[in-house]
Protein backbone atom coordinates (compact mmCIF):
# COMPACT_ATOMS: atom_id res chain seq x y z
CA UNK A 1 0.00 0.00 0.00
CA UNK A 2 1.39 3.42 -0.89
CA UNK A 3 -1.29 5.38 1.42
CA UNK A 4 1.05 7.44 4.63
CA UNK A 5 0.02 6.13 7.76
CA UNK A 6 -2.16 8.11 9.68
CA UNK A 7 -0.15 7.76 13.40
CA UNK A 8 3.49 6.35 14.58
CA UNK A 9 2.84 2.75 15.69
CA UNK A 10 5.95 0.03 16.82
CA UNK A 11 4.64 -3.60 16.18
CA UNK A 12 5.94 -6.29 17.79
CA UNK A 13 8.67 -8.44 16.55
CA UNK A 14 8.18 -11.76 14.91
CA UNK A 15 8.81 -14.04 15.26
CA UNK A 16 9.01 -13.85 19.43
CA UNK A 17 10.37 -15.46 20.57
CA UNK A 18 13.20 -15.64 17.90
CA UNK A 19 16.36 -17.30 17.10
CA UNK A 20 18.53 -16.09 16.27
CA UNK A 21 16.51 -13.58 13.71
CA UNK A 22 13.47 -11.05 14.31
CA UNK A 23 11.49 -8.54 12.36
CA UNK A 24 10.84 -5.48 13.67
CA UNK A 25 8.36 -3.23 11.95
CA UNK A 26 6.93 0.18 12.32
CA UNK A 27 5.33 3.35 10.62
CA UNK A 28 5.95 6.95 10.43
CA UNK A 29 3.21 9.66 9.62
CA UNK A 30 5.27 12.14 8.95
CA UNK A 31 9.04 12.99 8.38
CA UNK A 32 10.51 12.01 11.44
CA UNK A 33 14.31 11.73 12.94
CA UNK A 34 13.64 7.60 14.12
CA UNK A 35 15.99 5.96 16.50
CA UNK A 36 15.79 2.14 17.40
CA UNK A 37 17.48 0.54 20.12
CA UNK A 38 17.32 -2.69 22.12
CA UNK A 39 18.21 -3.11 25.54
CA UNK A 40 19.02 -6.02 27.99
CA UNK A 41 17.16 -6.46 31.08
CA UNK A 42 19.07 -4.36 32.98
CA UNK A 43 18.84 -1.51 30.88
CA UNK A 44 21.71 -1.57 29.01
CA UNK A 45 21.72 -1.12 25.18
CA UNK A 46 22.45 -3.45 23.14
CA UNK A 47 22.42 -2.31 19.96
CA UNK A 48 21.25 0.28 17.74
CA UNK A 49 19.10 -0.63 14.77
CA UNK A 50 17.86 2.63 13.24
CA UNK A 51 19.26 5.72 13.32
CA UNK A 52 18.05 8.26 10.15
CA UNK A 53 15.69 10.92 8.90
CA UNK A 54 13.28 8.50 7.29
CA UNK A 55 10.06 9.69 5.00
CA UNK A 56 6.52 9.09 6.55
CA UNK A 57 5.67 5.32 5.96
CA UNK A 58 5.71 1.73 6.80
CA UNK A 59 9.23 -0.20 7.87
CA UNK A 60 10.65 -3.18 9.00
CA UNK A 61 14.45 -3.75 10.47
CA UNK A 62 16.03 -6.65 11.44
CA UNK A 63 17.63 -7.99 14.14
CA UNK A 64 20.39 -10.50 14.70
CA UNK A 65 20.53 -11.65 18.20
CA UNK A 66 23.12 -14.07 17.59
CA UNK A 67 25.91 -13.80 20.52
CA UNK A 68 23.71 -12.56 23.07
CA UNK A 69 22.49 -14.54 25.92
CA UNK A 70 18.63 -16.51 25.65
CA UNK A 71 16.40 -14.12 27.89
CA UNK A 72 13.94 -11.31 27.65
CA UNK A 73 15.42 -8.21 25.53
CA UNK A 74 13.66 -4.73 24.79
CA UNK A 75 13.28 -2.46 22.06
CA UNK A 76 12.53 0.80 21.95
CA UNK A 77 11.42 3.75 19.06
CA UNK A 78 11.74 7.50 19.49
CA UNK A 79 10.47 9.54 16.46
CA UNK A 80 9.62 12.90 17.10
CA UNK A 81 7.33 13.06 20.49
CA UNK A 82 6.98 9.16 20.02
CA UNK A 83 8.22 6.53 22.55
CA UNK A 84 7.47 2.98 22.94
CA UNK A 85 9.12 0.40 24.50
CA UNK A 86 8.11 -3.31 23.66
CA UNK A 87 9.34 -6.68 24.98
CA UNK A 88 10.42 -9.57 23.00
CA UNK A 89 12.43 -12.74 24.12
CA UNK A 90 15.50 -14.42 22.39
CA UNK A 91 15.53 -18.34 22.84
CA UNK A 92 18.45 -20.59 21.94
Amino acid sequence: SLEVPDKYLLHQNYPNPFNPNTVIRYQLPVVSNVVIKVYDVQGKEVRTLVNERMQAGGYETRFDGAGLNSGVYFYQMRAGDFRETRKMFLIK
